[in-house]
């Protein structure tokens, strides 16, 4: 069984810092050909400005992934690099407070444009390139694509003030499940990584404002720890291997045993 990604072409959303970066690093430091993809033109430059402009592996694109055209033109700047699309990461992720009980609050909208329809999109448009290339080439047999979404164990575990979030990775988990069903037939693959506290950018800015949370996340872990950029990665390489091959319509929750605890129980205890 192989985990290669070696050779193959990914396009990965978010990947100016945090996770997204971690994973497409960690595709290219595996031999992938990687389009770095962010709506932040701006932090994309800094983080792989450089690389993007020599020969190689690494390409940059920038640009609003809410509008449907940015969305194509993403996919076509990767054709144009690389000849082809294999996999897709879909990192790009937002999470805002939420009021529940106000009617003016547009978080829903908002969370579902950002974490659901971008991905969406780009999953639809990857998915009809990848099956136009299959057919080009007379491959009848094996693997076409695989599609990588990053989700949350939000999507299960309700959070007070955190609603928009929640309903918008419920909703991206269904929509992993959907898309595996309806892709399957053409041998494209939908898989999802669902991850608790890990140490992404946004979650390092809200610690130094809260110092004193690090240790209650801890405490909520069985594992005891927070988890690191790159063991998502390794999750999503995973994922998006042909080693995962027989796996499709999957969450696979990388929480450190997190969603396993009941808060009551554990307080009581």
């Amino acid at each position: 069984m192989s985990f290669s990604i070696d050779g193959k072409t990914a396009i990965v959303t978010g990947a100016a810092a945090g996770v997204g970066l971690a994973i497409a690093r960690h595709f290219v430091d595996q031999g992938a050909n990687v389009m770095f993809a962010d709506m932040d033109e701006e932090l994309l430059e800094e983080a792989i400005g450089e690389e993007a402009r020599r020969e190689g592996p690494v390409r940059r694109f920038g640009g609003d992934l809410r509008q449907r055209l940015t969305v194509a033109n993403l996919l076509s700047a990767t054709i144009d690099a690389f000849d082809r699309v294999d996999i897709l990461v879909n990192g790009h992720r937002m999470c805002l407070p939420s009021d529940a009980l106000s009617a003016e609050d547009d978080a829903v909208e908002t969370m579902l444009q950002q974490n659901l329809l971008i991905g969406l999109r780009l999953s639809q448009l990857c998915a009809r390139r990848m099956i136009a290339e299959a057919e080009r080439a007379g491959r009848t047999e094996g693997p076409v694509g695989a599609i990588v979404n990053l989700s949350s164990i939000a999507a299960q575990r309700t959070q007070p003030g955190l609603m928009a979030y929640s309903l918008s990775c419920a909703a991206q988990d269904q929509m992993t499940r959907s898309l595996a069903v309806a892709l399957a037939p053409r041998r494209i693959r939908v898989n999802a990584v669902a991850f608790g506290s890990v140490l992404s950018a946004s979650l390092q800015a809200w610690l130094k404002e809260n110092p004193e949370a690090r240790d209650r996340i801890r405490e909520g872990t069985p594992l005891g720890r927070i988890a690191s950029p790159s063991e998502v990665a390794e999750a999503a390489q995973f994922l998006a291997s042909d080693g995962s091959g027989f796996m499709t319509g999957h969450i696979l929750t990388l929480d450190g045993g997190r969603s396993l605890i009941d808060a009551v129980s554990a307080a009581v205890h």
